[in-house]
């Protein structure tokens, strides 16, 4: 048996030279009717048959291209409409699988803190539950893919910041230089607190030491310029480390909402590592 789109070519071809055909007839019984009396034009329209043929061919070549081009433009729309959308989906949709990982981590650490601190010192457990209360309810409020300002990310981070002070008392100290300028630019919201996670992290974990963390937060043409210094010992410490999932996770978020990938940069030198986050501006 033939192919079904052979076939349907065939009946298409068909139609083609049909359709004009059929209009030419209409055409010629039409005139003929109405002329009936006009010898001569009577006889025009016997010679220009064929003429008028080509015409209403050409005509419904025409017709049919446009409306071919036109269908073909709507279906590519939609087309890409619908990518578009199920792209915009499968961006949510990891940002969200990379939000419910890094929660976790911080999560348990907090709650063993809370166990830990309630034996010895129900007070500070109480207050480190309330300081989780407060940051928790705060983070649930917030979208992946929302800006908010300088401002409102510190708050939260400040929030972080309270609870992990509670976990290390005096050793960890924490300062944030910023200008008044700055405090309204944006930011994707809860981008700080997994990297001063990380740098806590590093460079608490492996001394006994009081060790401040330093977030120094500049304002360029048309870009927010965060570093985030934590020390580190280097007979102790891998700085590569450092590099490990929570950095990882914060610049794949960064790339699904910018396009880029040079918006995160670590570097360890003299016993201090820094990442540096560039956050593009609307100018």
């Amino acid at each position: 048996s033939s192919h079904p789109y052979r076939k349907n070519s065939f009946f298409r071809f068909l139609r083609i030279i049909i359709t004009p055909l059929f209009f030419s007839l209409i055409q010629y019984f039409i005139l003929k009717k109405y002329f009936r009396n006009e010898i001569s034009y009577l006889d025009f329209i016997e010679k220009s048959a064929l003429i008028r043929f080509f015409f209403n061919f050409i005509f419904l070549i025409g017709y049919s291209s446009i409306c071919w081009l036109w269908m073909y433009f709507i279906e590519q729309q939609e087309i890409i409409a619908r990518n578009t959308d199920a792209e915009k989906l499968l961006r949510e949709a990891e940002l969200a699988r990379l939000r419910q990982q890094l929660q976790p981590h911080f999560l348990f650490n907090s709650l063993n803190s809370i166990s830990a601190l309630a034996g010895s010192k129900p007070n500070e457990a109480r207050k480190m539950i309330q300081q989780l209360s407060d940051f928790l309810r705060s983070t649930l409020k917030k979208d992946d893919q929302q800006l908010v300002t300088i401002d409102e990310e510190l708050q939260n981070l400040n929030l972080y910041l309270e609870i992990e002070k509670v976990r290390f008392g005096n050793r960890l100290q924490t300062e944030i230089v910023t200008s008044d300028k700055c405090m309204q630019l944006t930011l994707p919201s809860l981008l700080l607190q997994p990297i001063v996670e990380n740098a806590i992290k590093f460079g608490l974990y492996d001394t006994i030491e009081n060790v401040t963390i330093s977030i120094i937060i500049t304002c360029k043409p048309n870009v927010l310029e965060i570093e985030i210094i934590n020390p580190f010992d280097s007979t102790t410490s891998n700085a590569s480390k450092g590099e490990g999932f929570g950095l990882n996770s914060i610049q794949r978020r960064l790339y699904l909402l910018y396009a880029r990938q040079d918006l995160l940069k670590v570097e360890a030198t003299n016993n201090l590592f820094s990442t540096k986050l560039l956050i593009p501006q609307q100018p």
